[in-house]
């Protein structure tokens, strides 16, 4: 396993920690590809209850490191731009897997959840959320949308509108803004995340666990995930072409206030 993600069993729950505290856990394609590795070993993983996702050092994860999109024709050939949906079904399908495992999944948040991290977040089943942690899904200010399930999983959330105020603006909410709006389902002092995980565990522990599993299935079976994702990866692919993308590619790595054209 990569040291981008650390991983351990304890007892019966699996722990994934997103390990790259310098970047503040922004994601590459190592970092992704390794956590793809460690939601399968979870997977394979015997006798657990529950599968935790957290961040090392300052934050849970400030989203994807846009240098990744750089590096996009080394593994998708220089025609990538035409190729954007199959980009985006194999992001998708990362998270969509973690969706699908039949563990109840809690992600704990601290600092910083945007973005790719967000899109992470959500498709774990519950998020506890350290006060003063900061959550959003940027990427219109980049000339996108949230395309790894982000717009699909917010919107069965909080409802459309809650989502497209978050998603047409690209702004930052706080902790306690989110858990009214039902993102996340409670919030905590900052020291008090591995107290609310236990307890959270605990209440886990005293259900059936092919009962939870089943339900899991159910209840996300009320909504056309599938539709959404596929929604979202025709969007991508009309968007990343375009020269606003560029624009906000660059005016983010410049620091600067970008200036879109709607071309």
């Amino acid at each position: 396993m990569s040291e981008l993600i650390l991983t351990d069993r304890k007892d019966d729950v699996f722990e994934i920690v997103l390990n790259r505290p310098e970047k503040r856990n922004a994601m590459d394609a190592g970092l992704w590809e390794a956590f793809s590795d460690a939601l399968r070993e979870a997977n394979r993983t015997t006798g657990l209850r529950a599968l935790v996702v957290r961040g090392a050092g300052k934050c849970f994860s400030a989203g994807i490191d846009v240098t990744a999109f750089m590096l996009l024709p080394q593994r998708y050939g220089d025609d990538w731009l035409k190729r954007m949906r199959t980009v985006t079904d194999d992001f998708q399908r990362v998270l969509t897997y973690l969706e699908r495992i039949e563990l109840p999944s809690i992600a704990l948040l601290h600092g910083h959840c945007l973005g790719l991290g967000m899109e992470l977040a959500l498709a774990c089943d519950m998020r506890i959320a350290a006060r003063g942690t900061l959550l959003g899904l940027p990427e219109s200010r980049l000339g996108l949308i949230p395309d790894v399930g982000g717009t699909t999983r917010l919107t069965r959330l909080v409802g459309p509108a809650r989502a497209k105020e978050l998603i047409f603006t690209g702004k930052q909410i706080d902790a306690e803004q989110a858990e009214r709006w039902g993102i996340v389902n409670r919030v905590v002092e900052p020291d008090g995340l591995q107290k609310a995980l236990e307890a959270e565990l605990a209440e886990l522990r005293l259900a059936a666990p092919l009962a939870v599993g089943m339900a899991k299935r159910v209840i996300d079976g009320l909504c056309d995930v599938d539709r959404g994702l596929m929604l979202e990866g025709w969007a991508q692919s009309q968007l990343v072409p375009t020269e606003d993308f560029t624009e906000g590619i660059q005016s983010f790595a410049q620091k600067r206030k970008p200036e879109f054209k709607g071309k």
